[in-house]
């Protein structure tokens, strides 16, 4: 493939799902590109429209308006050709209950004429999956493991996968990263849409994120968390009150426990500074945000508890 041909490109790809009752606005002008060799990160909450972007590049469904290209190829018109090229883990993994793990594997393989099944093999004994076990007596994560062989075993050009490690142990997660990166490494391209924001901050160059059919940026993850705001803790010598720096300019969130004072700080450091002069400083501890930290800023939620992140992301995103 020309490398300076976009593995995935849309042009203001909608979509409009219609009922008697309202349309829904599922995917609004979507124009994003993916290059050859990158990991891109697909993120949004619940009904942003991430699975309908999915399906719209695999042809599952049509667009209301504009288009997708892969490979430089119509997603419609040359979905056959583009299917052969890539490979695909759903959110919802349907599979033959009362075949072993090998069984699919041998069934998959003479689909795609493709009947080496060494390197399925090798996947398989890297996420620790018996592939002789029947897949109704998988467990959830097992079965995602499967699902994964499948997604990878023919070393497709492109994969596009949907919440891959939901339902795996940190080890095999940890696994799936190493995975991801010996495809990075060999030239080929994954488009991941996922909920665990640790986890495209891991393995992913740039991420794109999607609110109510919109996309709000795209990033490369390297700058998205190097933005203007980080939290900044100051222990001082002596018992503090919020209103030592109430009012500063660039300073929000602030709490205080005993001699130290907790705050978020966007801009310069300089106002600050200015405010707490005349107090006696021990120690000073800068921290940039994380990446989900700086996901709820794009929602207009730039007030997290640290307590609450995780959970607060878990109920936003899908």
């Amino acid at each position: 493939m020309n490398p300076h041909v976009p593995v995935i490109q849309t042009d203001n790809l909608s979509k409009v799902y219609k009922s008697r009752r309202k349309e829904v606005q599922a995917l609004y002008h979507l124009n994003l590109t993916v290059q050859q060799g990158e990991i891109f990160g697909y993120l949004g909450p619940n009904g942003a429209g991430k699975t309908t972007t999915i399906r719209l590049l695999l042809d599952l469904i049509r667009p209301t308006k504009g288009s997708a290209q892969i490979f430089g190829m119509d997603a419609q018109r040359d979905s056959v050709a583009i299917h052969r090229r890539l490979g695909y883990l759903p959110g919802e993994l349907s599979l033959w209950d009362n075949l072993t793990g090998l069984q699919v594997i041998n069934y998959i393989c003479q689909i795609r004429g493709k009947p080496d099944t060494v390197y399925a093999h090798q996947l398989a004994d890297s996420l620790l999956l018996d592939l002789l076990v029947k897949v109704r007596n998988y467990s959830s994560g097992n079965r995602r493991k499967l699902g994964l062989v499948i997604a990878l075993m023919h070393k497709p050009e492109l994969l596009i996968l949907d919440e891959p490690t939901n339902g795996l142990d940190p080890l095999i997660q940890q696994t799936f990263y190493e995975l991801m990166r010996e495809i990075r490494e060999e030239g080929r391209t994954v488009f991941l849409s996922s909920h665990i924001l640790s986890e495209v901050q891991a393995i992913c160059d740039r991420v794109g994120i999607l609110r109510n059919g919109e996309l709000k940026a795209v990033e490369r993850v390297s700058d998205l968390t190097h933005t203007d705001f980080r939290w900044v803790t100051v222990q001082f010598r002596e018992p503090v009150t919020p209103e030592l720096v109430a009012g500063v300019p660039g300073v929000s969130n602030i709490t205080v426990e005993d001699h130290a004072l907790k705050l978020r700080l966007t801009g310069d450091f300089d106002p600050l500074l200015h405010a707490i002069s005349q107090q006696y400083v021990v120690d000073i501890h800068v921290q940039e945000p994380t990446l989900e930290e700086i996901f709820l800023t794009f929602y207009g939620d730039t007030t997290p508890a640290v307590s609450n992140y995780h959970r607060t992301a878990k109920e936003m995103v899908s």
